[in-house]
């Protein structure tokens, strides 16, 4: 039952087994996105930071041949993803990762250099997972922005956001901006491979008006593609457009399933509260209603592992735990000859990097002396801590 029909088009003019352009009947967008200078870029940017690693050093070891095969593939309506790799992480929360093949993350970058352009006209400015200029530090700027401006918030989030995409209102949503029918054949492939990744994850929900075969409607997107992240920002922007638009909130921001509306009126946010959730069932999804309360935002707002006061920002206690254990395990492995000093050097950067976009000298100085790093005065070359 967990298939989603695709359009059935063959892209290569009746020609098989080359890798020339795509035949006569292949839309512009579908050659653009075959083109070797797409694919090759995409190749790029899916090995960012990966090159060490195995999957992309065997990809780049027979780089060109592996490349054409892509294209050939793509170019005859024959190419298939692979099978997924799973693991489980548990920071910042236990979460289920799909690891694609390197080849069909590939794939994906040369389809959202493709497409994603359309969509980032269409989406709100207030949007800010997963897009250039955007992400976590700008998303609390903007949050603390609006605490020093309402006096109260409605801060939600989504449950199970991922595993409960479903599949056929989100395939919908992408042909609104997507008419050519060759490059839709493409997005089925790559949703249908991920129906069914996360159903040992999704609480199922019946909305009104489903019958007991609701069960098995595909949904879910495996956490770790560059689809999935680019997708929930299709898929949440029709509620995106509701928020600002026909419940006129002039304050709202979202980042993936976090979201949170600010106005001076108690009453309006607790009406705006039901509104939201009729409107999430149309999408079907839900939100953790008991924990989505209207609160005066001097007490400070729960945002993306901080807590956001309208003059401060603090580091929520259990992320300090976190990265204090996390930093320990560092430094004992660093101590033991199995990392190296620049690996250390990149752990405790990268922490730092992170919290000083909140008030955490004092926690950088416990931290530190906990560890037994020693603190100076920071520079624009170091996170400032040198080994005792």
């Amino acid at each position: 039952m967990n298939t989603i029909i695709s359009s059935g088009i063959d892209f290569s003019g009746g020609k098989r087994g080359g890798a020339g352009p795509p035949g006569a009947g292949a839309s512009e967008a579908y050659h653009r996105l075959c083109a070797w200078e797409n694919l090759l870029a995409a190749c790029g940017k899916a090995a960012r930071g990966k090159r060490g690693r195995r999957a992309a050093a065997t990809f780049e070891y027979q780089f060109a041949d592996r490349l054409l095969a892509i294209k050939r593939d793509l170019t005859c309506g024959s190419y298939r993803p692979g099978p997924y790799v799973h693991f489980t992480i548990a920071e910042p929360k236990r979460r289920k990762i799909s690891a694609a093949p390197f080849a069909d993350r590939v794939v994906h970058h040369a389809l959202c250099r493709i497409i994603e352009p359309r969509f980032e006209r269409l989406f709100i400015a207030d949007s800010y997972a997963n897009r250039v200029g955007k992400g976590i530090h700008r998303a609390v700027d903007r949050l603390q922005q609006f605490a020093q401006r309402y006096d109260y918030v409605l801060r939600a989030d989504i449950v199970k956001h991922f595993p409960s995409i479903d599949h056929a209102i989100l395939r919908q949503t992408l042909a609104g901006t997507i008419p050519e029918d060759d490059v839709l054949a493409l997005v089925d492939h790559i949703l249908e491979s991920g129906a069914g990744v996360l159903d040992d994850e999704y609480p199922m929900v019946y909305y009104p008006g489903d019958d007991l075969l609701a069960a098995c409607r595909p949904r879910g997107l495996p956490i770790g593609n560059l689809t999935s992240q680019f997708w929930s920002n299709c898929y949440l922007h029709p509620f995106d457009q509701f928020v600002t638009r026909e419940l006129r909130c002039r304050a709202y921001l979202r980042y993936v399933d976090d979201f949170a509306l600010f106005s001076n009126s108690k009453r309006e946010l607790w009406a705006w509260k039901r509104a939201l959730v009729e409107r999430l069932a149309r999408l079907r999804l839900t939100i953790h209603e008991h924990a989505t309360q209207v609160l005066p935002t001097a007490c400070g707002i729960p945002w993306l592992g901080f807590v956001v006061h309208p003059g401060y920002r603090l580091v929520k206690a259990h992320k300090v735990r976190a990265a204090t254990g996390h930093l320990g395990e560092r430094l004992d492995d660093y101590r033991a000859g199995r990392i190296s000093f620049g690996e250390l050097d990149a752990s405790v950067k990268g922490w730092v990097n992170h919290i000083r976009y909140a008030d955490s000298w004092g926690l950088r100085r416990h931290v530190f002396r906990g560890l037994r790093f020693q603190m100076r005065p920071p520079t624009a070359a170091d996170a400032g801590f040198r080994l005792s």
